[in-house]
């Protein structure tokens, strides 16, 4: 098996003042990562803040052997996100790993959700990981060498009640990554989604105790390791919960020629179980294999 280890890299990681975000800075800094540990210091719903959070952490990866520095600048600044990001070049030269982690919840249906937490809940995690990765992304190409993780969600990937800002950034996070990945491909940064399920005070009263007693929040590290390290995938969507791991892809159906005819919508609608029959379904390398697809079957006979 080859070792993962971050010996010589160093690491961004955002939102690491407590819960998964915090297990994550411990794990790369157990692995040999030096560590700027990001969080505002917040409440669950954004408000507040604090530079002690990210202090505790640094504390704690000091104590173990670790390097580290503290910063405690918001993901929706992007002036403060570049000083922390120039803040690692001037400690250790070097960003070899963005781990964008930092989030917030504004939960209610979307009947009775205020537009402005509807904002509030983008800005943080769609602009925060955008300022992020914008900040490290030159670096990164100069160096030839970076790992970026976007942490998305189940609630993005399948939806969950209550949280329509939360899905609809989560999702977001995902395009990003998509076309991240290619962009970023010929100077080896690698960037992947990681969506973990884990019992933390963002979770607590959503899922039965017995539930959350099973999640426990350290399970999900090994994904991130994976997606971070020198052998990481790229474009990869995995889950991570309870010692489980999977993997999530947006697939395309073969689909159905049907041509354009006054009655298509009609056809369309008769024959729509065919449409999105999985059977023989692919995952596209990039957005223009679905126009590929769509004329191929053009050149076939009008089901």
């Amino acid at each position: 098996m080859k070792k993962i280890d971050f010996s010589g890299r160093v690491a961004i990681v955002t939102g690491a003042g407590g819960g998964v975000g915090r297990l994550h800075a411990l794990g790369l800094a157990e692995r040999g990562a030096r560590v700027v540990v990001n969080d505002l210091g917040g409440a669950v719903d954004g408000t507040g803040g604090s530079a002690s959070a990210a202090q505790k952490v640094v504390d704690e990866i000091r104590a173990r052997g670790g390097q580290a520095i503290a910063n405690h600048a918001s993901v929706t600044d992007l002036a403060a996100v570049q000083a922390m990001v120039q803040e690692a070049m001037d400690t250790w030269g070097r960003v070899d790993v963005l781990v964008n982690n930092a989030g917030i919840l504004r939960d209610k249906t979307f009947a009775k959700m205020d537009l402005a937490d509807f904002r509030l809940v983008l800005e943080v995690h769609l602009m925060g990981a955008v300022h992020t990765t914008k900040a490290v992304w030159p670096i990164m190409q100069a160096q030839n060498y970076g790992r970026i993780v976007m942490t998305t969600s189940s609630t993005g990937l399948y939806g969950n009640f209550g949280q329509s800002n939360y899905g609809a950034a989560k999702l977001a996070l995902v395009g990003f990554m998509q076309t991240l990945a290619l962009e970023g491909a010929r100077h080896d940064i690698r960037v992947n989604c990681l969506a973990p399920t884990a019992a933390t005070r963002m979770t607590q009263g959503l899922m039965p105790q017995e539930t959350l007693d099973a999640l426990q929040p350290e399970a999900v590290v090994p994904a991130m390791l994976v997606m971070a390290c020198e052998h990481a995938p790229t474009r990869a969507i995995l889950c991570a919960g309870g010692g489980t791991y999977e993997a999530a892809h947006i697939t395309l159906t073969q689909g159905l020629h049907l041509g354009l005819t006054p009655d298509t919508p009609e056809r369309l609608l008769a024959r729509l179980a065919e449409v999105t029959d999985p059977a023989g379904q692919m995952i596209p390398a990039s957005g223009s294999e679905q126009g590929a697809n769509e004329l191929r079957q053009a050149q076939l006979t009008p089901a």
